[in-house]
C-alpha cells in the first residue's frame, strides 16, 4: 500500500497509509492525512487514484502544495517524491507493481571479438591514480592560477568523496571540517544544522587549530553574521568588520573583534540545512607586517560557499535514506504483525474449541469428549510451540553447536515423531537410510529442526491431493564430495516455477492458514549456517523434491577437545 512518511515537522515520524480512491490532506481532523501544522490549510489538498497511479491535488490552499521543490496545482507522484505542506515534508512511496524497463534490447554487453568491432583497451587508470592529478607539482608556481585552479579542483575532489562514501552524518561533518582545515588557514570553525522542528542552529561539530591559545578554543559566533546567512543565503566574508558598512556599529561582531571570518550556508536542493564558520584570529599588527594581506580572499569564499553546498546535498541524501529505511523497516513490522496476528488467531480458535469440548465433556462426565477436546488443545499448543521456536531460530543469529553425530539416528527421530502425523492426514511415508554414513560432525538439534520442517511440509502437501499422498525420504552420503544429503520428495500438487523465487522468504506460505511462512527460511538458514543449502526441483501436478545438502565433516578430522568443549557448551 502506498504511504506519506513525515520526515520532517510536527509529525515527524508519522507513516500514513493511502488507502482509498481520495484522501485529503490537511489540518482538519477529518481528514485521512491530519497535520499538526499552523502553516496547513484545514482542507489543504487530496490524493487521488487516477488510471493505477496518484495524483496530488492542491485545493486552494493559502501556503501551497509542492512536490520536489516545486510548488504544483496537480502533480503525478511517484515513489521517492518528497511533498511539501506548510512546514510538514513528507516522502511519498509506493510498492512496485510492474517490473522496470527491460532495456535488453538497447543496452548489449559485447564479447571479446565481436564481428565489425576491432576495439580494444589501450589503458586502464585506478582511482587512486586518476585522483593524482590534483596533486601539487613542484615546478608550479605557487600564485600561479594553474596552481591555485588545481588546489580547488583537489579540494572539491576530495569533498566529493568524503561525501560519496559517508552515510553517517557526523562522520561525514568531522570529514568536511578536516579537509576545510587542510586548506583554509582557519584557526577554529564550527559546522552547524537547522534542527528539523525547531529551526534553531545547533552546532554539529567544532575544530580548534593546534597551537590557538586556550583562550580562543571556545568559539562565539556572531549572532549578526549568523541572522545575515540565513535569512539571504549568502556566504559572507568580513575581513574587518569596521569597515563594512552593512554590520552595524553596536553589533556583536565588534565587540568579539573579529577581524577574519567566513561563514557559508549549506544550502541543499530545497533547504538550508545549516551553515559552516570558520575564524581566525589574525592580529592587526600581523596584518601590517604582511602588507595588508589577510588569510581569507574571495577565492575562500567561493570554495567553501561550493564545499557548503556539497555538504548540504549529502545531509539531505542521508536523511532522505534515513526517511526510506524508517519506511520500509516500519511497513515490514506491519506486515510480519499481521501476519502473525492471522496465523495465531487461527492457533487460538482451534484452542478455544478444543477448550469448550473439555468444558462440555467436563460437565457431562463424558470422558471420551473430553479426551477429543485435549488432542485439539495439545495439536494447538504444538503449533504455537513451533511457531515460537520459528522465529526465535530465524531471527537470533547463532553458531551451530557442533558435535559428532549420527546423521540417519537424527533424520529417524524425524520421521518417528512426524508418523502420528501422517497417519492422521492419511499419508504413507517411507524412510530409506543410506547404510554407509559415518559418523559427521555436525549440530544434531538444528538439523533436526531443519529436516522436521521440510518433511512436515511434505506431508501436508501430500494430503491435499486426491490419490493416496506418500512422502519418501532418504539420506545420501558422497565421500568423494566429502557431502551428505537428506531427500524429501513427495507426490503432492508441485509448486509453479513463480512462487519457488519467493518460497524460501519468511511468512511467504502456500498452505493458506496451516503455514507461518517460516518453516523453509529457517532450514535454509540452518543448513546455511553449516555450510549448506536447499536445492528444490519440482512443478505442477509431479510433486516436489527438496534436497538438504551439507558439507560432510568426519569426527576423525576435528580434534577431540573441540568435541570435548561442543558438549559442554550445551550441557
Amino acid at each position: 500500500m502506498p504511504s506519506l512518511f513525515v520526515i520532517r515537522g510536527n509529525d515527524q515520524g508519522t507513516r500514513f497509509e493511502l488507502e482509498g480512491d481520495a484522501i485529503g490532506m490537511g489540518r482538519d481532523a477529518s481528514n485521512v492525512v491530519q497535520l499538526h501544522d499552523t502553516e496547513v490549510s484545514r482542507q489543504h489538498a487530496e490524493i487521488r487514484r487516477l488510471d493505477g497511479g496518484y495524483r496530488i491535488v492542491d485545493l486552494r490552499s493559502s501556503n501551497g502544495t509542492f512536490v520536489n521543490g516545486q510548488r504544483v496545482e496537480q502533480h503525478r507522484l511517484t515513489s521517492g517524491d518528497q511533498v511539501q505542506l506548510g512546514g510538514t515534508l513528507m516522502l511519498f512511496t509506493r510498492p512496485a507493481e510492474e517490473p522496470g524497463q527491460d532495456l535488453t534490447d538497447q543496452v548489449s554487453i559485447a564479447s571479446d571479438r565481436p564481428t565489425g568491432d576491432e576495439s580494444h583497451i589501450v589503458h586502464s587508470v585506478s582511482q587512486a591514480e586518476g585522483s593524482r592529478m590534483f596533486r601539487h607539482e613542484a615546478d608550479l608556481p605557487e600564485n600561479s592560477w594553474l596552481a591555485r585552479a588545481r588546489s580547488n579542483l583537489q579540494v572539491m575532489y576530495r569533498t566529493a568523496l568524503a561525501v560519496s562514501h559517508t552515510l553517517d552524518i557526523d562522520q561525514l561533518l568531522q570529514r568536511i571540517m578536516e579537509l576545510i582545515f587542510e586548506w583554509v588557514e582557519a584557526d577554529r570553525g564550527c559546522i552547524m544544522l537547522v534542527h528539523p522542528e525547531t529551526k534553531a542552529l545547533e552546532p554539529k561539530v567544532r575544530r580548534t587549530r593546534q597551537g590557538v591559545p586556550r583562550g580562543g578554543e571556545r568559539i562565539t559566533i556572531s549572532k549578526t553574521i549568523l541572522d545575515y546567512v540565513m535569512e539571504r543565503n549568502e556566504g559572507v566574508l568580513t575581513s574587518d568588520a569596521r569597515q563594512d558598512d552593512r554590520w552595524n556599529a553596536a553589533a556583536s561582531i565588534l565587540q568579539m573583534g573579529i577581524r577574519e571570518a567566513i561563514c557559508v550556508p549549506m544550502q541543499g536542493r530545497y533547504d538550508v540545512v545549516g551553515v559552516i564558520y570558520i575564524d581566525t584570529s589574525t592580529s592587526p599588527q600581523e596584518v601590517v607586517q604582511k602588507g595588508g594581506v589577510t588569510k581569507f580572499s574571495q577565492d575562500h569564499l567561493k570554495l567553501m560557499i561550493a564545499i557548503a553546498h556539497q555538504a548540504a546535498l549529502a545531509v539531505e541524501d542521508t536523511r532522505y535514506y534515513s526517511a526510506m529505511v524508517q519506511a520500509e523497516r516500519l511497513a515490514a513490522i506491519g506486515q510480519t504483525i499481521a501476519t502473525l496476528s492471522h496465523h495465531i488467531k487461527n492457533i487460538l480458535q482451534g484452542i478455544r474449541g478444543g477448550s469448550y469440548l473439555i468444558e462440555m465433556g467436563l460437565s457431562d462426565h463424558d470422558e471420551s469428549v473430553v479426551q477429543k477436546g485435549w488432542k485439539i488443545v495439545e495439536k494447538n499448543q504444538n503449533r504455537i510451540s513451533a511457531l515460537v521456536m520459528d522465529m526465535l531460530t530465524f531471527s537470533k543469529e547463532r553458531e551451530p553447536e557442533l558435535v559428532p553425530a549420527d546423521l540417519n539416528q537424527v533424520v529417524g527421530d524425524v520421521m518417528e515423531l512426524m508418523q502420528a502425523r501422517a497417519c492422521e492426514l492419511e499419508v504413507d511415508v517411507r524412510w530409506q537410510p543410506a547404510p554407509e554414513i559415518p559418523e559427521l560432525v555436525f549440530d544434531p538439534e538444528g538439523i533436526h529442526r531443519a529436516v522436521l520442517n521440510v518433511v512436515t511440509n511434505a506431508v501436508d502437501a501430500a494430503s491435499e491431493i486426491e490419490v493416496p499422498g506418500r512422502v519418501d525420504v532418504a539420506t545420501r552420503y558422497d565421500a568423494g564430495e566429502a557431502k551428505v544429503f537428506v531427500v524429501v520428495s513427495d507426490n503432492g500438487p508441485g509448486i509453479a516455477a513463480d512462487q519457488v523465487e519467493s518460497l524460501f522468504r519468511p511468512f511467504v506460505s502456500y498452505k493458506s492458514s496451516r503455514g507461518t511462512g517460516l518453516g523453509l527460511p529457517v532450514s535454509q538458514k540452518i543448513l546455511g549456517e553449516h555450510g549448506g543449502r536447499i536445492l528444490l526441483d519440482s512443478a505442477p501436478g509431479k510433486g516436489s523434491r527438496f534436497t538438504l545438502e551439507m558439507p560432510a565433516v568426519l569426527s576423525d578430522s576435528v580434534p577431540k577437545t573441540i568435541n570435548v568443549e561442543s558438549r559442554g557448551a550445551g550441557s
